[in-house]
């Protein structure tokens, strides 16, 4: 599916009301991926934004947020991006990571804030971008585990710049940039393959 296929469907399914009254979940969370090539992220950005637009004139109300966004109001809330800024050239890059995963840890701290904007903002669907940038701090299967009991109302649309794959061998699999091929996940529906 090429990008304008790929907006398109999005409009169509993501606007219809299959869609934003979650029918044909069989009683899932109303979670979907929206796998695109790594190489089109800076292009995806761009089309997410547009279809933002679009769907918002067509009546729908998105929640659109970024957890790069979300991850830096984190740590200035948190008043440590200064120090992680000045310290980060000359510190080992496992105990950056470390420090990251633990402040921005889902639970306890980004899961929370996606829910204050999530009760602060009238929305039918959420968006959910920025995995690329997060990783490996954030992880997009710890995101959407965490997310189960928060955003249950809406549907969620998370878009990952790699590959969702099903296989009954090997089950479900996210794998970030098509290269990373750990991260289970299996309660999401492909956006790309939802019929309206």
């Amino acid at each position: 599916m090429n990008r304008k296929e790929r907006a398109e469907h999005l409009y169509h399914v993501i606007t219809s009301d299959r869609f934003l009254t979650k029918q044909g979940l069989g009683n899932e969370v109303p979670f979907f991926i929206c796998p695109f090539p790594a190489r089109d992220g800076l292009s995806m950005h761009e089309d997410r934004k547009d279809l933002v637009d679009r769907i918002s004139h067509a009546g729908v109300k998105v929640l659109d947020l970024s957890l790069y966004d979300l991850a830096l109001e984190i740590l200035e809330e948190r008043e440590i991006l200064d120090q992680v800024l000045e310290v980060e050239a000359d510190s080992d890059k496992a105990e950056i990571k470390e420090l990251l995963q633990g402040v921005l840890d889902p639970q306890a701290h980004l899961i929370p804030k996606i829910g204050e904007a999530i009760a602060a903002t009238n929305h039918q669907v959420i968006f959910l971008s920025g995995v690329g940038e997060v990783y490996p701090y954030i992880r997009s299967h710890n995101v959407l585990n965490n997310l189960q009991s928060t955003a249950k109302e809406a549907p969620t649309v998370l878009f990952f710049p790699g590959n969702y794959t099903h296989a009954l061998a090997t089950g479900a699999s996210l794998d970030l940039f098509g290269e990373l091929h750990d991260d289970k996940y299996y309660r999401a529906f492909n956006i790309l393959n939802y019929e309206v």
